[in-house]
């Protein structure tokens, strides 16, 4: 398959915010939870242990692991996916050791607040490089391996390991409030990276029933340059046929929807619903 410029111009955008998300993770990690021994999961946290045990920087760690991971891994999920892996692993692994240099001391002085932003900081950056096509590589790794094979969720496996990675922590600490710490950060973790995640793609499904749905769908096709659809519908009570309006908008869309709607027909009957993905012309497209 020959690549176009325009191609290649697609894939440094994705590049660039992967390498943006990444940046954004490590300093979560390197400037508010490593100088108080705090860690979190996945191969970031086994490195940060192991940085607490050996000193052996977490930069050198996160590479061997997941060069490792991908190895094993190379044949099962496909090359595509590794050598995509393979790419995030160098750019996170030279920013941790950046950051390692960078911040020796606590830059807040507050250990919670600190634990606070750096989990925060640390899943916002992972979950702009997912939605970019990166990753933070490790877990993911191990939890599409075992999916491939067993019938265990993504989400569980992840659970899975993270809460081994983060309790394993105290044998080398032998620090409740750090342990505790550990497992705070990765509670808002996995909260703030589901929120952003989600919330990049967010979408709304507008379920419109209306005597106007002509002129709803004319003003939506002319303003939002979107499209609807129109399905048959049966009231159970009246017993006459009408036609519902089905429309997909993304959130910045939203607002603009439902006025159109008001303004058309303020008592039409309308449902509003998120819907976790959508695939298709000006939406997302499937990757599997």
């Amino acid at each position: 398959m020959r690549l176009t410029f325009k191609d290649v111009l697609k894939e440094a955008k994705n590049y660039f915010f992967i390498t943006i998300g990444l940046a954004i993770f490590v300093l979560g990690w390197s400037a508010f939870m490593t100088p108080y021994e705090v860690t979190g999961g996945g191969v970031a946290g086994i490195a940060s242990i192991l940085f607490f045990a050996t000193g052996i920087p977490i930069g050198f760690t996160t590479f061997a692991l997941n060069a490792v991971l991908i190895a094993i891994a190379w044949k099962v999920l496909g090359p595509k996916f590794c050598i995509n892996s393979l790419i995030c692993t160098i750019i996170i692994s030279v920013f941790f050791y950046i950051g390692q240099r960078i911040f020796t001391q606590p830059i807040v002085d507050d250990m919670f607040m600190s634990v606070i932003i750096g989990a925060s900081l640390g899943a916002l950056g992972a979950g702009i490089s997912i939605n970019w096509g990166g990753n933070t590589g490790g877990l993911d790794i191990i939890a599409l391996m075992v999916g491939k094979y067993r019938n265990i969720s993504y989400g569980k496996v992840n659970m899975m390991c993270n809460l081994i990675i983060v309790g394993s922590s105290f044998f080398i600490l032998h620090d409740v409030q750090r342990l505790v710490y550990s497992f705070v950060v990765l509670f808002v973790s996995m909260l703030v990276a589901d929120t952003v995640i989600d919330g990049f793609h967010q979408t709304y499904q507008f379920m419109v029933f209306s005597k106007k749905n002509d002129e709803i769908s004319h003003r939506i096709n002319q303003e939002l340059h979107r499209g609807a659809t129109f399905l048959k519908g049966y009231g159970s009570y009246n017993r006459q046929e009408s036609d519902v309006l089905l429309i997909i908008a993304h959130r910045s869309d939203k607002v603009r929807v439902t006025r159109i709607i008001k303004e058309i027909d303020g008592t039409a009957f309308v449902t509003i619903t998120k819907t976790s993905s959508v695939f298709g012309k000006n939406f997302d497209t499937l990757k599997l």
